[in-house]
């Protein structure tokens, strides 16, 4: 009788240790940030101090009750959310077997040809330093649909260790809730021609240029991110070339259809700053962005603000035709960099006092935009028009709602795929916690489930078929 009891306790005793040390709640490392966010998917990615199998749980109007679960045990994750509805808010937050990030928000991207986008934009701010907090803060503030990071993201050699501490943790709330894409800066290339970079973001690819560059489309903009490095010789040439990614130009933006282009690189064809212009970027590729129709490029490197007339070859464009006008947004955090020579003829606004960054809004065919300093002080404003045909009835975008939210977790990190991130730690706006979220299912994929839970049902039976037999005699 005797071993009976001790059998059944033991039983017990041994599925509550297993599914204690299984569930046992890893804390977030890297809080999450989102990445490849389109009008019905989006990717979660963090990193975690254990291993671990998380979940992501999100959903709509403020609940949680959809989970995506990881598809490994580990410390690096990307969660990916699809069947998502367009142009929608989301709410999610993280369970990393238990300790749950504080829940968060964003929105996916609107119907392709939607005639309302609203994004911003800045470069050379990795430092980890009060400028570049205040100006991610200001970003936040102002809710856009997207952030374009133009590059010297990571400060001083684009490390994996200086994208954790001057990227990630300085920007976590700004890069939680809004979805980020970004092109590589100088800096970056310093640490093994950008890997770190390629390994920490999920960003869209091209055929020939997998990550080194892309373009996508938001609303009825699309948006080109260059690798100006690999333009200049920089890049391994076996991944990217200045002959690959200058016919690979050519041929996505002689195929596109939207009414408003944008390109985003980090060096620019026109600057009156300290580096100044780089020839090589203008004379290889600004004829293209001439010859199909690229409203604005959006470039750093220079660390001041500046506006370019639109621009055609080496000069002022002709008044009454359409050129490319060109922006240096290089005020992102790292120090400011005085202008040594006078304002140029070619140039309409220039800052070297202020950081700040660029706030754009294009509705119809109005393209608005300000620059504007953490507190709020406009160092610019302009806008661009065009005539628009009317708006074309858009295909509704079809999702099975039955079909199960999919997952994807790198594993070895190689060029171009990138890596994955875990639990929230000491960072203002984005606290990690433990705190219950309405509609969580504490069974749920990701938590303390599995086969240390499957032995308490056995062990109960055993230690109930001793009492009976105990109570007949």
């Amino acid at each position: 009788m005797h071993r009976l009891y001790s059998l059944a306790f033991g039983a017990v005793a041994a599925a509550l240790t297993f599914s204690a040390s299984s569930a046992s709640a890893a804390s977030l490392t890297r809080q999450p940030y989102l990445q490849r966010v389109g009008p019905d998917t989006a990717t979660i990615a963090f990193r975690l101090d254990g291993n671990c199998v998380p979940a992501v749980r999100y959903g709509t109007h403020g609940s949680t009750g959809q989970s995506a679960q990881s598809a490994d045990a580990g410390r690096n994750h990307a969660i990916v959310l699809s069947g998502l509805q367009p142009g929608t808010e989301y709410t999610y937050l993280v369970d990393a077997c238990g300790a749950r990030t504080n829940p968060v928000r964003f929105s996916t991207a609107p119907v392709p040809g939607t005639r309302g986008v609203h994004f911003t934009a800045v470069g050379d701010f990795g430092m980890n330093n009060a400028d570049q907090r205040a100006v991610a803060n200001a970003m936040l503030a102002r809710e856009p649909e997207l952030f374009l990071m133009l590059g010297d993201n990571a400060y001083e050699s684009g490390t994996e260790a200086e994208f954790q501490n001057n990227l990630f943790v300085p920007m976590a709330p700004l890069l939680a809730q809004v979805p980020s894409v970004a092109v590589p800066g100088n800096h970056e290339y310093v640490t093994n021609r950008a890997q770190p970079y390629f390994d920490n973001l999920y960003l869209p690819t091209s055929s020939t240029g997998g990550e080194h560059f892309y373009s996508f489309d938001w609303g009825h903009v699309h948006f080109v991110g260059l690798d100006a490095n690999c333009a200049l010789g920089m890049a391994s040439q076996d991944r990217c070339s200045l002959a690959s990614q200058r016919k690979w130009l050519e041929q996505d933006l002689a195929a596109s259809d939207a009414p408003w282009k944008i390109v985003f690189l980090h060096y620019p064809p026109w600057s009156s700053g300290e580096h100044g212009s780089q020839p090589l970027i203008r004379r290889e590729f600004s004829p293209l962005f001439e010859k199909y129709g690229v409203d604005l490029v959006l470039t750093g490197h220079d660390h001041h603000y500046e506006r370019s007339q639109p621009m055609k070859g080496n000069a002022v464009g002709p008044s009454g035709e359409r050129n490319p006008t060109y922006l240096v947004v290089g005020g992102g955090g790292a120090s400011l960099r005085p202008f040594a020579t006078s304002k140029p003829s070619w140039t309409v606004v220039r800052n070297d006092r202020n950081h700040g960054y660029l706030d754009v809004k294009v509705e119809e065919g109005t393209l608005s935009a300000q620059v504007l300093t953490p507190s709020g002080q406009l160092i610019d404003s302009f806008s661009l028009t065009k005539d628009l045909p009317p708006a074309a009835e858009a295909p509704p975008v079809v999702t099975d709602p039955a079909s199960p939210p999919s997952t994807e977790q790198p594993g070895t990190i190689t060029q171009p795929t990138t890596p994955t991130p875990g639990p929230v730690t000491g960072n203002p706006g984005l606290p990690g916690g433990s705190e219950d979220v309405e509609g969580l299912d504490p069974n749920a994929p990701g938590c303390s489930t599995g086969p240390a839970m499957a032995l308490l049902p056995a062990g109960m039976l055993v230690l109930a078929g001793a009492l009976r037999r105990r109570r007949r005699r």
